[in-house]
């Protein structure tokens, strides 16, 4: 939502959002990989165990940096958190199984957990935007800067 525009959702602030969101994403992503194929190649673990320690260690991550810079939001952190923690209760068992069930299959390993990081990838972000902070989007220290900047500029241009 956006403050200045009575409270109306914004495209243009949406469509940044999700550009953030997408590179911190992206970051996330290449944690979540790394620590995978460390732990099921190099370390030996079974599919199940890599990938459920790899998806914490990214969440974690993702977590932090969209809470303060993509929605910029003050909202609590255990209460975030918690509701994060909700909607990875319901992903990560069903991601876990779908994904055992396919490398069982004979998949390969690095397409299922591409596959899976996509669907967590876009069920995420509406998540959070929509659930997580649905009220709170632009209420931090970072926003209020950026709101304060923006007043100023636009005051010396008018």
């Amino acid at each position: 939502m956006d403050p200045s525009n009575g409270g109306k959702e914004n495209p243009k602030v949406s469509g940044w959002q999700a550009l953030k969101f997408t590179l911190f994403s992206i970051s996330a992503g290449a944690i979540q990989i790394g620590s995978f194929e460390l732990l099921s190649k190099a370390l030996g673990f079974p599919y199940w165990l890599a990938y459920a320690i790899a998806l914490i260690l990214s969440v974690l991550w993702n977590f932090t940096f969209n809470r303060r810079y993509t929605f910029r939001s003050d909202l609590n952190v255990p209460r975030a958190m918690g509701l994060v923690f909700l909607f990875y209760l319901a992903f990560t068992p069903l991601s876990t199984w779908a994904g055992h069930v396919l490398t069982e299959g004979g998949a390969n390993e690095d397409i299922v957990l591409i596959g899976t990081m996509l669907v967590n990838f876009v069920t995420e972000f509406l998540y959070q935007r929509f659930v997580v902070y649905r009220k709170s989007v632009d209420t931090n220290d970072v926003a209020e800067r950026a709101r304060l900047k923006r007043e100023a500029r636009d005051q010396r241009e008018s």
